[in-house]
């Protein structure tokens, strides 16, 4: 049976773990379940925070969601493993918005 596909959207981590929970372990197929491991291993944010940072990132910050997605992943510690995200240095960006961004990520790790 081919599954049609609605909507497509860049997802977290923390997200896709919450969508492969919330679908329940004995439903998932091989892939699925290695993609939940995953997730549950590499998640830097707990789920119910992640979209909220996403937003924030985009609105305050005026990222794309790409970008703002990738640095949920990452979760960097530092500016300059922030400017990695941001067009890999193609994109002058001052560094009181970078800091500003590291703020921001320190108030939401686990």
């Amino acid at each position: 049976m081919a599954r049609k596909s609605l909507r497509e959207r860049a997802l977290t981590v923390p997200e896709v773990k919450k969508l492969l929970e919330s679908i329940g372990e004995e439903k998932l197929d091989q892939f699925q379940r290695r993609s939940l491991d995953y997730a549950s291993k590499f998640s830097k944010v707990k789920e119910d925070k992640a979209e909220t940072l996403v937003k924030t990132l985009i609105e305050q910050y005026g990222l794309e969601e790409a970008e703002a997605i990738q640095i949920v992943n990452c979760m960097p510690w530092s500016i300059e493993e922030i400017r990695v995200f941001l067009g890999g240095g193609r994109k002058i960006i001052e560094t009181s918005k970078l800091q500003g961004i590291l703020n921001l990520l320190d108030e939401y790790r686990k």
